[in-house]
């Protein structure tokens, strides 16, 4: 094998070599004997000089497919990324594996500044990490003509899309990058893209010719549940408690005002809750932040400000309090979650409530009529998602054009919802909506329906309706459920520019006229016992044996007491799942331990014998 120091001396430039076997790399600097899925082949591509879109789930190695290819080629990898807080972590990460990595950003000293400067003229960088406001100056542009670049990679490249769930202006002028650097490959790499996403980024990064590789969508270690919103904080509390007490997570909110509500009362419940949003100061936030990252059992409560680039392995649930924008978003936030291939939990609690304030967001912004279109269509498909009375996985996938066999892992799958014949139920709710004037909310077409006598009921004289007290067989929520399946089905729509009113779409019109059939889930509202003892013991699958547990948790504090002293996240030392096999295997020498998936030569050189010791002693 390859010595770390011939493949990143410290004290010269690195030279580079087509010699150096990527599969060397990444068994010397990572500590993997093999290459995962589509890797290894990306890695080729991009060392032979070609240009590439690569979408990849989060916690599969996009990472790797430019790291490595920068490690083989001449001259320096250029890595344009939005996570300007969050640079400075990926340039530690990768010291840590022996590798010559900085950054450029705003947020850096002039001495900082000095230092990267000063090793880029020198060549001694492998890989550089910039803000595509930083790339696209005109001054850094032409420094970067005058020296040899290994290549461009474009990570979170949905940024470049308008119809993605995260759209960066400063990345649509990165088609600069083909212009003026033809011959130099350029690799875009995003977790999350449907088919038209795609296209869009491959015409606004000038990467028509680049070969597409689309791995699986599927992140079988996360398990997917959406639950009916009947007081969200309580559910949350709940959820937690069962699954994840002493656990590091993060639940996302829709406003600032609701993660500061949400935050401080989980530290009422006892458990270490900071908040996250763009309202905060740029100090509390980093705070906050570095404490995520660094600490164990911290909950992150935030806004979707939050969590771009998080690599964080051990996040073992992310929950939403509110519905996210569209499928890409809640693909790309619950992704968050178990990047170790360790059980993690994607938990959401979806209410009607959720559905017209996205409405709103969509038919109030300036965008024009055709991004609101497509805009309204992934919401639609998110809300089919939410009301999916089959596999949620399936689902999902489907959306990227992907599947899957029913997959046991989700909360329709392990509990599937009772089906009912809705047809009179369905039809109950439209003739009320119809005999109220298609002119109220849902709320008071349910107190019709129900024969409440409120005030606003006889101020409208819907007491006198054929409809008034037709529903009084089913409760509010249940009622609340039947509404919303209506709206996600299409055959209600909630016009959010004139008070939420429910107005009958054509196809609830033609289910009138023709009467058809109509299934639809009965509302639940607690997970059945036995499903909750499934879910549980898949959860814990893949735990420390008991007897090994001790070592397990001493390798930990271990590992916490070097990541303090060197002011750095503890998984970027080792991960878990590192420490796991150690407990496991409990290697009595050096070698053995360099054996173990996930410690590399450097890392065994600095670490191996610390933690030989705690293994000795145990």
């Amino acid at each position: 094998m390859t010595s770390i120091q011939a493949l990143h001396p410290t004290s010269a430039p690195m030279a580079k070599s087509s010699d150096v076997e990527p599969l060397d790399i990444l068994q010397t600097c990572y500590g993997y004997t093999s290459f995962r899925g589509e890797q290894g082949e990306i890695i080729d591509h991009i060392i032979a000089g070609n240009h590439a879109l690569v979408v990849m789930p989060t916690g599969s190695g996009k990472s790797l497919c430019y790291q490595i290819p920068s490690l083989c080629r001449k001259g320096v990898g250029i890595i344009v990324s939005p996570l300007i807080a969050l640079m400075q972590n990926q340039v530690d990460a990768l010291q840590q594996l022996g590798i010559n990595a900085a950054a450029i950003n705003s947020s850096q000293s002039m001495k900082q500044l000095q230092q990267t400067n000063k090793q880029l003229a020198e060549g001694t960088l492998d890989l550089l990490y910039v803000a595509p406001e930083r790339l696209l100056m005109e001054s850094f542009l032409a420094r970067l003509q005058n020296m040899p670049i290994a290549l461009f990679a474009i990570d979170e490249a949905h940024c470049v899309s308008q119809w993605g769930h995260d759209f960066r202006p400063d990345y649509a002028r990165l088609s600069i990058l083909a212009e003026q650097f033809p011959t130099i490959p350029r690799i875009a790499l995003t977790a999350t893209a449907d088919q038209l996403t795609q296209e869009d980024m491959r015409m606004r990064l000038g990467l028509n010719d680049a070969r597409v590789f689309v791995s699986g969508f599927d992140r079988p270690n996360i398990h997917y549940t959406i639950v009916a919103a009947d007081n969200p904080k309580q559910q949350l509390l709940k959820m937690i408690n069962k699954n994840h007490p002493e656990d590091c997570g993060i639940v996302y909110c829709l406003s600032r005002k609701r993660v500061e509500e949400v935050a401080a009362w989980l530290k009422t419940k006892g458990f270490n809750a900071l908040p996250y949003h763009a309202g905060l100061s740029s100090n509390v936030r980093h705070k906050n932040q570095s404490r995520f990252l660094k600490e164990e059992q911290i909950i992150m409560v935030a806004t979707i400000a939050f969590g771009m680039g998080i690599d964080k392995p051990n996040v073992r649930f992310v929950a939403h309090l509110t519905i996210p924008k569209n499928i890409e978003a809640y693909y790309q936030e619950t992704g968050r979650a178990g990047r170790d291939g360790m059980p993690a939990n994607a938990w959401m609690a979806y209410g009607l409530s959720d559905s017209v304030m996205q409405r709103s967001f969509i038919e109030n912004s300036e965008a024009p009529d055709l991004q609101k279109r497509i805009w309204q269509q992934k919401l639609n498909s998110l809300l089919g998602l939410c009301e999916a009375a089959t596999c949620r996985r399936q689902l999902l996938l489907a959306y990227f054009g992907d599947d899957c066999e029913p997959c046991g892992y989700c909360d329709n799958c392990n509990h599937p919802p009772e089906k009912f014949d809705a047809t009179l139920v369905a039809q109950k709710a439209l003739s009320c909506v119809y005999r109220t004037g298609q002119r109220f909310g849902v709320n008071h077409v349910m107190a019709v329906l129900r024969g409440s006598l409120n005030e606003r009921v006889q101020e409208f004289n819907h007491d006198q309706l054929s409809t008034f007290g037709i529903g009084r067989d089913l409760s509010q929520q249940a009622w609340r459920s039947v509404f919303r399946q209506l709206i996600a089905l299409g055959l209600l729509h909630v016009d959010v520019q004139a008070y939420n009113r429910l107005i009958i779409t054509e196809k609830g019109a033609q289910f009138l006229r023709e009467k058809k059939t109509l299934e639809l889930a009965q509302y639940r509202k607690e997970e059945s016992k036995a499903a909750a003892k499934k879910k549980v013991k898949k959860a814990t699958a893949g735990d420390v044996d008991p007897e090994d547990q001790t070592l397990f948790e001493a390798l930990r504090a271990k590992r916490l007491a070097l990541a303090k002293s060197q002011s750095i996240p503890p998984y970027m030392i080792f991960h878990d799942s590192v420490l796991r096999t150690m407990a496991q295997e409990k290697p009595d020498s050096l070698e053995k331990m360099l054996g173990i998936n996930g410690v590399g030569e450097v890392k065994l050189k600095r670490y191996g014998d610390i933690f030989l010791r705690t293994i000795e002693a145990f």
